[in-house]
């Protein structure tokens, strides 16, 4: 049976769709708001949202550097422990026995259960920030690793024996490169968890960050603020998802020398 090739749209539709839509729907959020639909205190406007932006951009510029120093070291920690973990998983069947349920039940405990922990065993300082990240950001990388691992043609990595490779030119040469489309995916989540869970151990200690702030203007009722900083942590999220599609473009050419044909 003959394969059908999906083509894609063009790329001005695809961004103009998207676009539109967000323009529509911001349009709709500020009539509603100035006709008195939604009560201004509870639900301020686009506009006084963009307006809070540029009044506290010095501000917001200091906490967001913060909190992206805490999410980047956390994020890179995160990676190495869950690419050792994935590795050791892969290499020895008793490792991946013992851990892989224990990886998955550390998943199920609430992130806003352990950050008070950390903070009651590393102080208010950047330990338990980074602590917390790393926790949230290894298990994405660890998972997608060991499933891209245990992926790999096996019929390769036979041929890759007989002609007399070692494990470590068995993992460099056909499974790494096996596996980087689902550790590049597994990235793409952690680096969301990573600003997500910077904020949110903000929230329970510290002295500067976006979590910081934003635990000061809810208790001052300042809900434009509150949305003008929900708005930076998404651009910070999705910077960090395109500079993971960078490094995915740099470390993968023949993938995207494939969507060219």
């Amino acid at each position: 049976m003959a394969t059908v090739r999906r083509i894609d749209p063009p790329r001005s539709r695809q961004i103009g769709v998207p676009a539109v839509t967000v323009a529509i729907l911001l349009a709709a959020w500020e009539l509603a708001v100035r006709c008195g639909l939604v009560p201004n205190f509870l639900l301020p406007s686009p506009t006084q949202v963009v307006a809070a932006l540029a009044t506290d951009a010095s501000l917001l510029a200091s906490h967001a550097g913060t909190t992206i120093v805490e999410s980047a070291l956390g994020l890179a920690i995160g990676v190495v422990v869950g690419f050792v973990a994935a590795v050791l998983m892969d290499r020895f069947e008793t490792i991946y026995l013992a851990f892989d349920p224990l990886i998955t039940i550390s998943q199920t405990i609430p992130t806003v259960a352990i950050a008070p922990l950390l903070v009651l065993w590393f102080g208010y300082g950047l330990a338990p920030k980074v602590i917390l990240i790393v926790l949230t950001t290894f298990f994405p990388v660890a998972v997608s690793l060991v499933a891209g691992f245990r992926s790999v043609d096996l019929d390769m990595i036979d041929l890759m024996r007989t002609m007399g490779a070692s494990d470590l030119q068995i993992f460099w040469q056909v499974k790494l490169p096996g596996a980087l489309d689902q550790f590049f995916s597994g990235l793409r989540i952690s680096a969301t968890y990573a600003i997500v869970g910077a904020v949110i151990s903000e929230w329970l200690g510290g002295f500067s960050g976006l979590g910081v702030y934003m635990t000061r203007v809810r208790k001052s009722f300042a809900y434009d603020r509150m949305f003008a900083v929900i708005i930076l942590i998404s651009v910070l999220s999705l910077a960090l998802m395109k500079a993971v599609d960078l490094l995915e473009r740099v470390c993968m050419p023949w993938k995207r020398a494939e969507s060219k044909k």
